[in-house]
């Protein structure tokens, strides 16, 4: 037995000469030494960290890649919604959900291009008019200048100083070499345009199909949920397409009265062009819309152009803060401030397609969400009427009066000290 010292422990003998002693187990949270091995669940973890770096990145890119694509559907998703309640109703009376699809979209692709093909004539008749009649208008402005300004102006000197201008040679050198890439994305525009229609024809011709693939997965509680979901959507998004066609058809008619008065010609087209642009194009859709009007005036009379600038400035103040703030509230059933601040967060995160589908967007979600919001009785609380209740304050003014009123013969004291009451007081 080796010998213990007093704790009860083994001494260690001496080691013989030139040999070293076994290293024993490093101690709880003391380093291994050069020859440990690291942990085996070490790297696993690297490579499980690698992977999902390489997943994010991977998914990340993805997206950045397919985000055209997204939005494109987003579009098809809600344009298949607004025209839900007319396939439905077509749907019930008989007709196959296919072909009644079809119908609504061959009736809108016929308006349309309808419409364009009116704009398109009425649109070049007025540049080669425009075109034709332009030495007429520079005479005009030469006329002017030379009488007030006493210039010798000359529309052939002019005309040689344009023609021979640096910036006229250079600018027809960019329109020639940027042909191609207008092109580019007036092919581009057709492509997307298309990948809309198809996809919202799917979304409208298979929506049952639809609706029940996205049900099968769900439970039944979820799947009335999912459904009541689908039917807000239909109901706001028909809401907010029939708020804006009330407003074209106000701006239309405002606009037709005006040109009509100014004798514009072609003012029921020049008329429909401003409603439809100017609701349906978000952002800069009111000033691709009264252009084409001042244009047109410009044709008839200068002065005309700028009437029509001026009535388009003021009528759009007049729909910005009083019609379509309550007209969008009425139809959609949100509030004005919310939804203007829907259009300004849509146009933030996905631009002129966001500002288009935030409000209904918007309208559903807080009509979805409103289920589930527990609401109480209102009190009667004047406060709750904009009413501000009197704060009760010391009463100050009352003890005053009572002191300067009171008999000062109150306040002698009586013969024996005490404090005196007056005469004859108790």
């Amino acid at each position: 037995m080796p010998s213990t010292d007093e704790t009860g422990q083994a001494t260690r003998h001496a080691s013989p000469a030139g040999s070293t002693p076994p290293a024993g187990p490093p101690a709880d949270g003391a380093p291994a030494g050069p020859g440990a091995r690291m942990p085996r669940w070490l790297p696993r973890a690297m490579v499980l960290a690698l992977a999902l770096i390489a997943a994010f990145q991977l998914g990340s890119w993805a997206f950045h890649q397919l985000t055209g694509l997204l939005i494109n559907i987003l579009i098809a998703f809600f344009l298949a919604l607004a025209i839900e309640p007319a396939v439905s109703w077509m749907s019930a009376r008989g007709l196959r959900r296919g072909f009644a699809t079809f119908l609504v979209f061959l009736a809108v692709l016929i308006a349309a291009a309808g419409f364009v093909t009116l704009l398109g004539s009425m649109l070049a008749g007025q540049i080669v008019k425009m075109v034709e009649e332009f030495p007429g208008y520079l005479d005009s402005v030469i006329n002017w200048v030379n009488s007030h300004f006493h210039t010798e102006l000359r529309r052939v000197d002019i005309q040689e100083g344009l023609l021979r201008s640096d910036w006229l040679r250079n600018y027809v050198q960019n329109s020639a070499t940027g042909v191609l890439d207008v092109s580019a994305q007036v092919l581009g525009g057709l492509f997307q345009l298309l990948t809309i229609v198809l996809f919202s024809f799917y979304f409208a011709a298979d929506g049952p199909r639809l609706r029940r693939g996205l049900c099968s997965v769900l439970p039944p509680a979820r799947q009335a949920e999912v459904l009541r979901a689908w039917e807000i959507a239909v109901d706001k998004t028909g809401g907010y397409l029939y708020s804006r066609g009330l407003m074209a058809l106000i701006s239309g008619i405002a606009h037709y009265v005006l040109l009509e008065i100014l004798e514009v010609p072609y003012a029921p087209a020049l008329a429909v062009w401003v409603g439809l642009v100017s609701q349906f194009i978000p952002t800069i859709g009111t000033y691709l819309a009264g252009a084409l009007p001042m244009l047109i005036a410009f044709t008839v009379n200068p002065w005309y152009a700028l009437w029509v600038l001026i009535f388009v400035v003021v009528y759009q103040q007049f729909e910005n803060y009083m019609l379509q703030p309550k007209l969008t509230a009425k139809t959609v059933d949100i509030h004005p401030a919310v939804a203007f601040g829907s259009v300004i967060a849509g146009t933030a995160l996905l631009g002129a397609v966001g500002a288009l589908i935030a409000i209904p967007a918007v309208a559903t979600l807080q009509a979805f969400l409103g289920a589930y919001v527990k609401r109480y009785d209102v009190t009667d609380d004047p406060r709750v009427h904009g009413r501000r209740i009197p704060r009760a304050g010391p009463a100050r003014p009352a003890r005053l009066r009572r002191l300067w009123a009171r008999d000062p013969e109150q306040d002698r004291p009586g013969p024996d000290g005490s404090e005196g009451t007056g005469d004859g007081g108790s």
